[in-house]
């Protein structure tokens, strides 16, 4: 299947989880926004890769046949919702959201889930209140102002996605 699908949502939303299970299911490439935006090779937690750097690798997936594209990234993403055949957009509750970010840090210090994030308890904190400014103003901003709303689909459970992919 030839298809480009972007999905948005907040941090914890479950946007991995359904990206991750969309490449399985279509074998089609995921890539986590994540790991353009920020430089994590740093040293320390929270720097951000260059604009030039994170264009430039935006720009090789976005001219890719297919691929699944996932983050809370909204500002500088023209050329991925433009290529996108669909918008996914998680409302997962935020209080879902909440538990998930805690829960992933607690396996991250543990040990029990790899990563290469530097996170302290400070920077999750702030998450969580990024996370709800997020979900309250910035997704809400976007899916009403967005040049893309003929592309846009509002989901609560993820598993949604499957139907609106299969009745392509």
């Amino acid at each position: 299947m030839i298809i480009k699908i972007h999905i948005l949502g907040g941090a914890g939303s479950g946007k991995s989880y359904i990206a991750e299970q969309l490449n399985k299911k279509l074998n089609i490439p995921h890539f986590d926004l994540d790991d353009i935006f920020w430089d994590n090779a740093a040293g320390e937690y929270g720097v951000k890769a260059s604009e030039s750097e994170r264009d430039s690798r935006l720009k090789q997936i976005v001219e890719q046949p297919s691929w699944i594209i996932e983050g809370v990234y909204i500002r500088w993403l023209s050329s991925s919702f433009s290529y996108a055949d669909k918008i996914f957009v998680l409302k997962t509750p935020i209080s879902i959201q909440e538990k998930r970010i805690w829960s992933r840090y607690e396996k991250r210090k543990s040990g029990k889930l790899p990563s290469t994030k530097k996170e302290t308890l400070d920077s999750v904190k702030e998450l969580i209140n990024w996370n709800r400014s997020y979900n309250q103003s910035t997704l809400p901003n976007f899916i009403r102002n967005s040049a893309y709303k003929n592309k846009i689909i509002q989901i609560r459970d993820n598993n949604e996605i499957f139907r609106f992919i299969t009745s392509k």
